[in-house]
């Protein structure tokens, strides 16, 4: 079977298909253009793989076929459409290759969600067409789906289409090594982009309630100031009225608001956290490095160098020198990464007066489980406590992250001092040695 001009036969078949019906004003994201990227990508990938000519086939009829569906269906049935419409096209030119129909129909089906290829063409097909995550295109390719989705009426108008696109980056995974080298960085830079806007959309609505509500208080007072001969001159209808409006305030919009400030205060207690967290991993990494080095350092001083200071005694205080930094620097990078552990027990008294944390480890972890519960539920019921908490956790963490870099910083120091002196005092003592009397002693034969 000639597999490149079956491919070649289906790739028309699909430009055709797309000429026919075309929907280019409602289709913004799923239209001939991103069918073509997506063969692109899969080659590409596929180029990376040792793939048969058949096996090669499969992968890209599927890929021109996978959203074909769009043209004529919602997106929750298009692959189901996708298919019909690829066994449409085997029906008209090759219907002796009978046995290629189920591998592609497993291939687009893959691409569906929730996703689980199992072959190699199925996962290449998969990550072809989520390839745009990882890459810079994604914001625009975003934009452009979320008008698609705006247009067929599959999601309102105000939809937080931020958030729903944050938990599919989230869910999401590349299947191919090569998929995930090259694209995995670029995801997760996307990720935290959309958070970044998530939270300070969510700060800025929570801002601007509080700015309505102190709005509102203040017009009352304005209000409530006003002359006592103007408040007896009102009537009784006035005051029938000013009754009625009250009345007709719309009972879960003080909740509305509270909810929205209560979720960016949230979301912000969450990435500071988050940031903390990688710094001090972060902290943690190059500290980690320093002691390996050296410790690497000092293994090669104690096996190799001092055995030769019997023979080369003007290398005795050089290697001192060399010695006393790295132990140094591997004392100071230790003390860096050493955690402190407290009592790690509560009293009652200490949960109702508010004198404790829970949300650290090292405040309960010689406590009973149900101490432990009891603490917690207390904790939840107050949300003044919670909140408090989460403040002095985060500020727990800055104190033990600017202790942790002070000495990382002092680290990193004492041993770049301790390198340069270390290779001078080498350098002064082999020149003042050459072409002086020796201090080495001959061996007995």
């Amino acid at each position: 079977m000639d597999f490149q001009n079956l491919t070649k036969k289906a790739q028309q078949f699909v430009t055709d298909l797309f000429e026919k019906n075309k929907q280019e004003d409602v289709l913004l994201f799923h239209n001939f253009e991103h069918t073509e990227t997506v063969v692109a990508r899969a080659k590409e990938i596929s180029s990376q793989y040792e793939l048969t000519e058949k096996d090669q086939a499969i992968l890209l009829i599927a890929s021109w076929f996978h959203d074909t569906g769009h043209l004529f269906v919602e997106p929750v049935m298009h692959e189901v459409k996708s298919i019909e419409l690829m066994k449409g096209f085997f029906a008209r030119h090759v219907i002796e290759e009978d046995d290629l129909i189920e591998p592609i129909e497993r291939c687009i089906i893959a691409t569906r969600m929730p996703r689980n290829p199992k072959t190699l063409p199925e996962q290449i097909i998969c990550d072809a067409d989520t390839y745009h995550l990882g890459t810079k295109d994604f914001k625009t390719t975003n934009k452009q789906l979320r008008k698609e989705y705006t247009l067929r009426k599959l999601v309102p108008a105000n939809h937080n289409w931020n958030k729903q696109s944050l938990e599919f980056m989230e869910d999401h995974k590349y299947y191919t090594p090569y998929a995930q080298g090259l694209l995995e960085e670029g995801k997760q830079k996307n990720v935290e982009r959309l958070r970044d806007k998530i939270l300070k959309v969510e700060l800025e609505e929570a801002a601007g309630e509080t700015s309505g509500k102190a709005d509102t208080k203040e017009a009352k007072e304005g209000k409530g100031k006003g002359s006592k001969d103007s408040k007896d001159q009102k009537d009784s209808k006035d005051s029938k009225d000013s009754k009625d409006s009250k009345d007709s305030k719309d009972p879960a919009e003080p909740a509305k608001k509270s909810s929205l400030l209560s979720k960016g205060i949230q979301t912000m207690l969450r990435l500071t956290s988050d940031n903390h967290l990688e710094l001090s991993g972060m902290a943690d990494g190059k500290a980690n490095i320093l002691i390996s080095v050296n410790a690497i350092i000092i293994s090669v001083i104690l096996t190799v160098l001092l055995r030769r200071l019997e023979i080369d005694t003007h290398l005795t205080i050089p290697t001192i020198i060399f010695l006393v930094f790295s132990l140094t620097t591997i004392v100071i990078s230790i003390l860096a990464t050493r955690p402190k552990i407290s009592g790690g027990t509560f009293s009652k008294e200490d949960i109702l007066n508010k004198k404790t944390n829970l949300l650290f480890f090292g405040n309960f972890h010689k406590a009973t489980l149900k101490e432990y519960e009891w603490g917690m539920r207390e904790m939840m019921k107050d949300e003044d406590y919670l909140y408090g908490a989460l403040i002095n956790d985060i500020y727990q963490l800055g104190v033990v992250l600017g202790r942790k870099y002070k000495l990382i910083r002092t680290a990193y120091f004492v041993f770049m001092i301790g390198i340069i002196i270390s290779v001078l005092a080498f350098a002064m003592a082999v020149i003042l040695n050459r072409g002086g009397s020796t201090n080495s002693t001959a061996m007995p034969l």
